[in-house]
């Protein structure tokens, strides 16, 4: 199969690492520092090169702000039986823009990412692909990810974006108040240690990501119970409730069993 990878950024190179051997790859990236790694693929710089490579699968891998408009670059140079696919982490504008773009789509979302995730094993890690995507995208992607040994979940583009505020929302916001609070320690705890490692991890991913899992309309819903439950926990140290605590202890015990 002939499939062109847009962007050549962390999931853009490990997508041509996972393809190239099975298929004929060609990477679209304008930056040529960021081609310097990609091998066993075509290079291209230029949207004008797509007609002549002329794909038959588009895997869309550039950053979330820039993902509809690296499609409406491509998109001339495609031929009609071209499927389009992306795997942007936050779908609000995605089922719009594919109900109007007059090509077969698919859309997924793999659950893990190259700053947390080992990508030598993936069994543990999860993935979305959307229930509306068009057959053969669906197949095509369901194969891929069964090989990974990846668990997979077909959800709509509303279940998806909900299950992206509670799954993504809920620890990035923690995970930035925790940094947000932060000071030098001479001598952390073994906690600490790991929760700096998991705050270094997430401010390290691109800003617009970030920002848009955040601004996912449904994040604040999820920001509120956050803040409930501390306020909760707060009244309970502050009143040095032993028996308030205990269930408490008990209750979150049971929420991560």
């Amino acid at each position: 199969m002939k499939i062109l990878i847009l962007g050549a950024g962390k999931m853009g190179s490990f997508f041509t690492d996972l393809l190239s051997f099975d298929h004929e790859v060609a990477v679209l990236e304008s930056d040529p520092k960021r081609m310097r790694f990609i091998y066993n693929a075509l290079r291209l710089e230029k949207a004008e090169q797509v007609k002549e490579f002329a794909p038959e699968l588009v895997i869309n891998c550039v950053t979330l702000n820039y993902t509809i408009e690296a499609f409406k670059t491509v998109l001339p140079y495609l031929q009609p039986y071209c499927i389009i696919s992306d795997i942007a982490s936050v779908k609000t504008n995605l089922k719009e823009f594919y109900k109007t773009c007059g090509f077969p789509y698919v859309s997924t979302h793999p659950m893990f990412g190259p700053t947390f995730a080992n990508l030598g094993n993936l069994e543990k890690e999860n993935t979305i692909i959307i229930s509306e995507s068009d057959h053969l995208g669906k197949v095509f992607f369901k194969d891929l990810y069964a090989k990974l040994k990846l668990n997979i979940f077909e959800y709509s583009f509303e279940e998806h974006d909900r299950v992206v505020a509670y799954s993504l929302g809920i620890p990035f916001a923690s995970t930035m108040v925790f940094a947000a609070i932060m000071k030098h320690q001479d001598a952390p705890g073994t906690t600490f240690k790991r929760h700096m490692k998991i705050a270094r991890g997430l401010l390290s991913e691109d800003d617009y990501l970030l920002t848009e899992i955040l601004f996912n309309p449904r994040t604040p819903r999820q920001i509120d119970r956050i803040q409930e439950e501390l306020s909760a926990l707060q009244e309970i140290i502050k009143n040095k409730d032993t028996a308030a605590m205990k269930e408490y202890l008990t209750k979150i015990r049971h929420n991560i069993s």
